[in-house]
């Protein structure tokens, strides 16, 4: 009698785990939604939720070995027309909205070869991430994002990638819920 309800409490406790697991949020890794290389960076977007079910759209910008990125902070057209800001933005007619301003993985320094408010990343990749609100829906829908760079050397630029559009294939919020 005592092993059964040995058993009996045992399995109540398996089950109650299992319950309890599955109310929890589950972390899940970043959504590929697209990549692409030019002009010696290779870009790749991705949509990720965080540890406090923030979603958010990322790009992580990976520069070729040697060059480095300018600050998401610096005007469109550059410091005295020099740099372009890293950005990823949303295009004018997305079906995501924004709920918060753009962060960085790393932060900018301030060059050492031009205008104090010329502001670059470190040199290697770098992450940006926009806080979104997906639209409704348990489907997937086509959208699209605009890319902004330009990498540089201490001695030569190659020539900046400006308000590219990419199209991307995104979840409705109930479909990312159930991802």
């Amino acid at each position: 009698m005592k092993l059964r309800h040995y058993f009996s409490i045992l399995l109540l406790t398996m089950l109650l785990s299992v319950a309890s697991l599955s109310c929890a949020p589950a972390q899940r890794g970043p959504i590929a939604l697209a990549s692409f290389t030019e002009n010696y960076v290779s870009v790749s977007i991705s949509l990720k939720r965080n540890s406090e079910g923030v979603v958010s759209l990322s790009a992580t910008f990976t520069p070729a070995e040697g060059h480095h990125l300018y600050s998401k902070d610096i005007p469109i057209t550059g410091v005295n027309g020099l740099g372009r800001p890293t950005l990823i933005e949303l295009a004018k007619d997305s079906r995501i909205k924004a709920t918060g301003g753009l962060t960085e993985s790393v932060s900018a320094e301030i060059s050492g070869y031009g205008p104090g408010e010329l502001l670059v990343y470190p040199a290697g990749p770098v992450t940006l991430s926009l806080p979104v609100e997906l639209p409704p829906g348990d489907s997937w829908v086509n959208d699209e994002v605009k890319i902004t760079y330009m990498a540089c050397t201490a001695y030569q630029c190659k020539p900046p990638v400006e308000g590219k559009i990419v199209s991307i294939r995104i979840p409705g919020a109930e479909a990312f819920d159930n991802q």
